[in-house]
């Protein structure tokens, strides 16, 4: 099985890569395998049941409206975001929608959806049935569906949904570089004297050429910055119960009115605000990119810019290094370990995009493997045992401050590894492999179920 860095970066729609990017693409799933299979026309109703974490919180993640735009055809990468609101109210007032774009059946939301957090499914937690049934209530069709972290979704075997399909997109037979670990990385580049984004770059020509590879590099950047401009042009509120004040725009506007040179430490504070912009896009819903989750998609980018802004000599070659590296980096935790705070909790993806922001720094600062390896490291351990607990199921608190704190970790991550020679106790190997015991032993309340932690500290009038 190999993961390319594109499915690592994947744009979408926010405020939940596992409980919104996902459900969409498991909606579109389900309506394809209706069309393979013959049965549009004969489906007269569909309805899903989201169980676990997506049950749990899966109304202040945008869930149900999610999956509905998936069984209308939409998709999280080219669905409208402006028009998706009136789409919906429209299936939630007419009492129809779309289904496939193609065929008009009728739809009751208090109906044909169902949250169900109290059934906790074997292979995750993050799961899902829909089914379709014919105009005299038979069962036509049922599929499971598993969001498994980072808009990645997993099929359920028909007839033994515990048991999942693998993606025919991740199987390749020829791949120039095979790792599973980080310690394979680094022996290549030791033994071939390639650096890191170098090695990355060949092992993603088994899929694309350089121009497309460079092509998508710059499209994931591009979709990160227009995010962050769009979060520094916003002021008001964030949509769900606690009104939270968006923060980005007058933090800028406050940076840009500081004196050049005034404050040593304002590179930072930029930080923090680039941080801020994209997680406030991202809990009003807005275009995204998964690094390696949308509940921590503010990390990378707020590092990224950084490097484009603050440092001497940036480059777009040195921007393409740094996601060809960062990429890298999710796929490992994606293979070992975990990218969803619905199985090991936020240490899954803020910490990941910690861990991912410092490695992609690093590589482009000049860093060995070595020391690339070592800030991938420190990014996580500091990270560990690191909880999911969004107050009233919205990705606003704790997690949108919790993006800006990574983003700075991430790069005093770096500068501590670019001090030393990558030589250090505890590999990143081994830390991706505590994280996911760690997430295994943390308790239900604390990932992504807003039954325990900071979720349940204010109570909602």
């Amino acid at each position: 099985m190999a993961i390319s860095v594109f499915d690592i970066f994947r744009v979408g729609i926010g405020p939940s890569s596992s409980h919104t990017v996902g459900p969409m693409r498991a909606a579109r799933l389900f309506v394809n395998s209706l069309v393979q299979k013959g049965l549009l026309e004969k489906t007269a109703r569909v309805r899903v049941e989201f169980m676990g974490s997506l049950g749990a919180t899966g109304v202040g993640h945008s869930t149900d409206t999610a999956f509905v735009l998936g069984l209308m055809g939409r998709e999280p990468e080219t669905v409208d975001v402006e028009a998706a609101s009136a789409e919906i109210a429209r299936v939630r007032s007419g009492g129809t929608l779309l289904l496939a774009g193609k065929k008009e059946i009728p739809f009751l939301w208090s109906r044909d959806i169902a949250f169900s957090p109290e059934k906790i499914c074997r292979f995750h937690t993050n799961a899902l049935n829909a089914e379709a049934y014919a105009g005299d209530g038979r069962l036509l069709y049922e599929r499971r569906y598993y969001s498994v972290g980072g808009g990645f979704v997993a099929a359920g075997v028909e007839g033994n949904p515990d048991s999942v399909e693998v993606p025919a997109s991740f199987r390749t037979a020829a791949l120039p570089y095979r790792f599973r670990h980080m310690s394979d990385l680094m022996v290549y580049s030791d033994r071939d004297k390639k650096s890191l984004p170098e090695i990355v770059r060949s092992y993603e020509r088994a899929w694309r050429t350089d121009a497309e590879i460079d092509a998508g590099l710059d499209h994931i950047w591009e979709v990160m910055r227009e995010c962050i401009e769009r979060g520094f042009s916003r002021d008001g509120e964030l949509p769900g119960p606690w009104h939270v004040a968006r923060r980005a725009a007058s933090m800028k506007r406050r940076l840009e009115q500081q004196p050049a040179g005034s404050d040593p430490l304002a590179a930072l504070d930029w930080v923090q605000a680039f941080a801020f912009a994209t997680g406030e896009e991202n809990a009003a819903g807005g275009r995204i990119v998964t690094a390696p989750t949308n509940g921590s998609a503010g990390v990378l980018p707020a590092v990224l810019e950084y490097y484009s802004r603050f440092t001497p000599g940036a480059t777009p070659e040195g921007v393409r290094d740094f996601l060809l590296t960062a990429g890298a980096i999710g796929i490992l935790f994606k293979t070992n370990g975990s990218i969803s705070g619905a199985e090991v909790g936020c240490q899954g993806e803020v910490g990941v995009a910690c861990s991912m922001a410092a490695a992609g720094l690093t590589a482009v600062l000049g860093g060995t493997a070595y020391q690339i390896e070592n800030a991938a490291e420190i990014g996580i351990e500091h990270n560990l045992g690191l909880t999911c607990d969004p107050v009233a199921g919205q990705v606003q608190i704790p997690c949108i401050e919790r993006n800006a704190m990574a983003a700075v970790q991430a790069v005093s991550a770096s500068r501590l590894a670019l001090h030393g020679t990558g030589r250090h106790y505890v590999s990143l190997d081994e830390a991706i492999r505590t994280m996911l015991e760690t997430g295994r032993d943390m308790c239900n309340k604390y990932k992504e179920t807003s039954t325990g932690g900071l979720a349940v500290c204010i109570v909602e009038c």
